[in-house]
């Protein structure tokens, strides 16, 4: 097999939860290019719809469009089932939805006991229920990729004054708890399912320019990268969803890959 080949998806179905957008958008689009059907999630369905659309008309694939709110159950089991119904295989799961801090501040001692528990469930819970309704299928044909995407939040602690002094309203320390809970929930999962050929890793970006913060906080991240700058939209992060859910990965499980530029090694 050339190498080439290694990167190749022809033929697979990917489910990314919250792609219509920032980097569940570049990754469905990675996947698409490489010859992955893709379905994309959301919580409102015109949003999936749209995005599943332009990727069809760009890539030429087969999309699917479902509405899915992670933190309750039921709707996770069926959009499990209407995404097995629609190719009668699923491959790969990028479990990308999450954020929602909410409306309090970051700061632990004014937020809302609410939007902690929210969030939790959206970046945690929600992304376990994925894991455990999609495996169900992954099982039955004895193959499959999971993606999780942590944070570097959920490995290293921040630098409050960096927000603080930027113009930035701070990650709030759940968004940390929740995202080092994905971080140990691939690993354990690796371990679980290997026996059954699917392999589960997890994707940590760093800080990533969408365009919407402060210059100040942008330059100040930068300065505490490695490489100076902070991710590229619709670059940064492709490569390493591509590799994580091809055969090129195919000796690698239950390992946290780092896509940060090195701030999180950096002092």
């Amino acid at each position: 097999m050339s190498v080439m080949d290694l990167f190749k998806l022809n033929g697979k179905v990917a489910i990314i939860t919250g792609g219509h957008a920032w980097l569940g958008y570049d990754m469905a689009c990675a996947l698409a290019e490489a010859g992955c059907h893709i379905v994309i999630t959301s919580r409102e369905l015109e949003k999936a719809q749209h995005t599943a659309q332009k990727i069809a008309e760009k890539y030429g694939n087969d999309t699917l469009a479902l509405e899915m709110d992670q933190r309750f159950h039921e709707q996770v089991v069926l959009m499990a089932k209407k995404a097995f119904e629609w190719k009668g295989h699923i491959d790969i799961l990028i479990n990308n939805a999450g954020g929602g801090s909410g409306k309090s501040e970051g700061n632990l001692f004014k937020r809302s006991p609410q939007d902690i528990e929210e969030l939790i469930k959206t970046n945690l819970t929600g992304s376990l229920f994925c894991c455990q309704e999609v495996v169900r299928y992954m099982i039955e044909q004895g193959y499959g990729k999971i993606i999780n995407i942590g944070s570097i939040a959920g490995i290293v602690g921040r630098d409050r004054e960096m927000y603080r002094k930027n113009d930035k309203m701070e990650q709030p320390i759940d968004y940390a708890a929740a995202k080092a809970g994905v971080i140990g929930m691939t690993r354990d999962l690796a371990g679980l399912l290997s026996p059954c050929g699917i392999h589960v890793n997890c994707i940590s970006p760093g800080g990533f320019d969408k365009g919407d913060m402060p210059k100040q906080f942008v330059d100040a991240y930068s300065k505490s990268t490695m490489l100076g700058r902070m991710g590229k939209i619709g670059v940064d992060i492709k490569g390493a969803a591509l590799f994580l859910a091809s055969p090129a990965s195919d000796y690698i499980t239950g390992h946290n890959l780092v896509v940060d530029g090195g701030f999180s090694v950096w002092k």
